[in-house]
């Protein structure tokens, strides 16, 4: 086949080479200069552009053998080859012409082309396939652009003089650059959920009311790891804290910050502070750890003697909770801003968590889509927690798998279900409270201590338990009556792992433990308790005042 007569169909300075063949001038043999003369005898002077009209007179030939990219031009519904330049047969050899793409151009059979080839010819329109790598290790993004002309002086059929002109640029080193970063960032990643993973509590801590499950998944490997983070804290006296959270960042430096507001909130913890204070606490250090990053969090107390989960939220999205009868509650208010934002005073609410419960607390990741406003994931999520049974972690996988959380995920995801069983028959009996009222003055002493040695009577106690019980009571309640102010409360509480001894009263001036002077007649009511229970502690109430409790650890059945 005539090259020339291809080319007169071809764009750009293809096309200027017709106009050259139009005018008689026949392109100049390969390797020789087809600048006219005077162009050819001018003194070199340093760069000097051709004239427009010597540049329309370059022929197509002479332009493409001597450019740096591939280029080859096939035709005909098997793609026979018209032409390749010096390029392509440095690259891949030489190619016989007239032989079809198939045979001849293996090159691109084993990059996938072929199939665009015939969808350029059907189509007519250009097709870009970017960085393709060949066996010999060199990258190439390819263009094929169809390119047609009439044969023998009559219109002709894509079979017949369509044709399709294959260009291929040398990306290599710009593809072994995006290698060794998408190398560097996938490193990156692993460093980031090894830190978070790390950073996460191993083991769940299980307190004696609850049952509790929580799962954490990264995102896919195209999504670099956030800040998403849980704990459980078990604060004594059978109360429980519940924690989940979400820095608002990716990477490494994500997983630092959230490692230090989970260490934080766990100190706070220990102060057995209400939850907006805890809260009021955490935005402060949250701002001088980074202030550019900001955070959300949930903090919540389960208390099994009233019932409810007292919770404070910083920009959070709400609880959920599905009662005994299947109803779906979800804990709106109140919320504050995130952690970090300041200059906002938190405040607690409740959500009722009676027996046969179930709770959900979560992250942004499993119920926000691009595709759909963050009220319909959630929406969704309480639906799928409407049928969801089993255990905890039955529940975390199947809210996972019905929010359609997948291993490619965009963004991370941590989920912590919790469960306040409903216990009946001889499980009920090891779950046992009894409470007393202490009224009067001097009485309440002897009436308390008549209480706790039949209550601990009735549970059937070890006499040397009963004995060390009815003396802690005795002590706790002496102190109450000493230091604190009406109303009082005796409660005695079993579970199958402890003995629960509690005494609140209306004073909010929280015990210490000190040492006694031989010439004391008080102050050693703390110490003995300290000393013969498993621990102690005091916390001040909601309504004001205070509570004291101990804690026996039950021997193993």
């Amino acid at each position: 086949m005539n090259f020339t007569r291809w080319s007169a169909r071809l764009p750009g300075t293809q096309r200027r080479a017709a106009a050259r063949t139009e005018q008689g001038t026949s392109p100049a043999p390969r390797g020789e200069s087809s600048v006219p003369a005077a162009r050819a005898e001018r003194p070199a002077e340093g760069p000097d552009p051709l004239p427009v009209g010597e540049i329309d007179e370059l022929p197509a030939r002479e332009v493409l053998d001597h450019i740096p990219a591939l280029v080859a031009l096939v035709h005909g519904a098997d793609h026979r080859i018209a032409y390749v330049n010096d390029a392509y047969v440095a690259a891949f050899g030489p190619r016989p012409v007239g032989e079809p793409a198939r045979a001849a151009l293996p090159e691109l059979d084993e990059l996938g082309l072929l199939p665009l080839l015939d969808q350029v010819l059907r189509s007519s329109k250009p097709r870009t396939v970017k960085s393709r790598r060949t066996s010999g290790g060199r990258s190439y993004t390819f263009t094929c652009t169809p390119v047609t002309l009439p044969l023998g002086g009559s219109a002709a059929g894509p079979e017949e003089g369509g044709g399709v002109l294959v260009f291929a640029a040398d990306v290599t080193d710009h593809a072994e650059a995006a290698e060794r970063l998408r190398t560097s960032e996938r490193a990156q990643r692993e460093t980031a959920v090894t830190l978070q993973k790390s950073l996460l509590p191993q083991e769940l801590e299980q307190p004696d009311d609850l049952r509790i499950a929580a799962t954490y998944q990264p995102g896919g490997t195209e999504a670099a790891v956030g800040g998403d983070w849980y704990d459980v804290i078990t604060l004594g006296g059978g109360r429980t804290a519940l924690v989940i959270g979400d820095v608002m960042g990716r990477g490494v430096r994500a997983a630092a910050v959230m490692g230090q507001l989970r260490t934080a909130v766990r100190a706070y913890a220990r102060l057995d502070l209400p939850p907006h204070e805890v809260l009021q606490l955490l935005d402060g250090l949250a701002a001088e750890i980074d202030a550019s990053q900001i955070a959300t969090c949930v903090y919540a107390v389960h208390d099994p003697n009233e019932g409810s989960l007292v919770y404070a939220s910083a920009g959070h999205l709400p609880i959920l909770v599905r009662d005994e009868n299947g109803v779906i509650h979800r804990a709106e208010e109140p919320t504050g801003p995130p952690l970090g934002t300041g200059g906002w005073m938190h405040t607690s609410g409740s959500v009722p968590l009676s027996p046969g419960s179930t709770a959900v607390l979560y992250t942004d990741g499993l119920v926000e889509r691009r595709s759909e406003d963050i009220d319909e994931g959630v929406a969704s999520l309480e639906r799928a927690l409407a049928g969801a049974t089993g255990t905890p972690q039955v529940v975390c996988d199947r809210l996972i798998r019905a929010l359609g959380v997948t291993a490619d995920h965009d963004d991370d995801v941590a989920v912590l279900v919790l469960q306040h069983p409903a216990r009946t028959g001889s499980d009920a009996e090891l779950f046992r409270n009894a409470a007393l009222e202490l009224l009067g003055g001097v009485e309440a002493a002897p009436r308390a201590r008549a209480f706790a040695t039949g209550v601990l009577a009735s549970w059937r106690f070890s006499p040397e338990l009963h004995d060390l019980g009815v003396l802690a009571a005795s002590e706790l309640v002496a102190n109450s009556l000493q230091h604190g102010t009406p109303p009082m409360r005796l409660r005695l509480r079993r579970t199958d792992r402890r003995l629960i001894i509690e005494v609140t009263d209306g004073d909010d001036h929280l015990p210490r433990r000190r040492r006694a002077e031989p010439a004391d007649e008080a102050g050693r009511g703390i110490a003995i308790v300290a000393t013969i229970a498993s621990s102690w502690g005091s916390r001040r109430t909601p309504g004001g005042g205070k509570a004291v409790w101990c804690e026996f650890a039950l021997p193993r059945a």
